[in-house]
């Protein structure tokens, strides 16, 4: 009987269907049945699937079982990670933490499926509007028009930092008709390389080489900080 409940896991209602008593308890879920379970769960839900755990290393765990246990090799996993500071630090989070929560609260927004492993300790934090990654949300593509003065300036709005040379996350640099970038929620930076006023290439190139690498037509990006830091924001 246990073993049929992780193989095929029942699933709430969807939210008309559902009434305040209805809830679904999985139980004799031991070592990584649990994880097993979700990932089975998540496949036949077509929406976001939200798991709030205990710590983030719980998190960090069940992300690695649900990609070993998922048949569907598309089915995405997404950690929402702590920010791993003190209230009273004078630092930041570190920039790749960053990224990451930024590229999980854009698909939240968007209600993209997969499974959410959100710690409980990251849930009690506020967050900013559903609105504010949209608000600021940038694309580009090969072929489009674009102004490289205004494209720094928005970029700068965005969180952005200009430096010498890109090596992590948020940086970005213009060098004539080249603008290296590496945006939050990617894995790799992109070099742009433009032809007057067009985007001629778009690549994914090495930050510690240098090299450019494959070629894609678009990229998608997703502001430099998880809240808005302008005069009105901060008030």
């Amino acid at each position: 009987i246990y073993m049929s409940s992780i193989i095929d896991p029942r699933l709430p209602k969807t939210k008309k269907e559902r009434s305040i008593t209805d809830r679904i308890k999985w139980t004799s879920l031991t070592g990584s049945a649990q994880s097993l379970a979700i990932a089975k769960g998540a496949q036949k839900h077509n929406g976001p699937l939200i798991v709030i755990t205990s710590d983030t290393a719980q998190a960090y765990q069940l992300e690695k079982e649900i990609r070993f246990f998922s048949d569907d090799k598309d089915l995405s996993v997404n950690l929402f990670p702590h920010w791993e500071t003190l209230p009273y630090d004078h630092f930041s989070p570190h920039q790749d933490i960053v990224s990451k929560r930024l590229e999980t609260l854009y698909l939240l927004s968007k209600k993209q499926a997969g499974v959410y492993l959100i710690p409980v300790s990251t849930l009690l934090q506020r967050l900013a509007p559903v609105s504010y990654v949209g608000q600021y949300l940038l694309y580009l593509e090969k072929g489009q028009k674009l102004d490289s003065t205004e494209f720094r300036r928005n970029l700068e709005k965005s969180g952005y930092l200009h430096v010498g040379q890109v090596m992590s996350h948020s940086e970005f640099s213009v060098r004539g008709a080249i603008i290296d970038l590496f945006p939050m929620g990617s894995d790799k930076p992109f070099r742009i390389d433009l032809f007057d006023d067009e985007i001629d290439s778009i690549r994914y190139f090495d930050p510690s080489t240098q090299r450019s690498l494959e070629e894609v037509d678009k990229i998608r990006l997703l502001p430099a900080r998880e809240f808005p830091t302008d005069k009105d924001a901060i008030t």
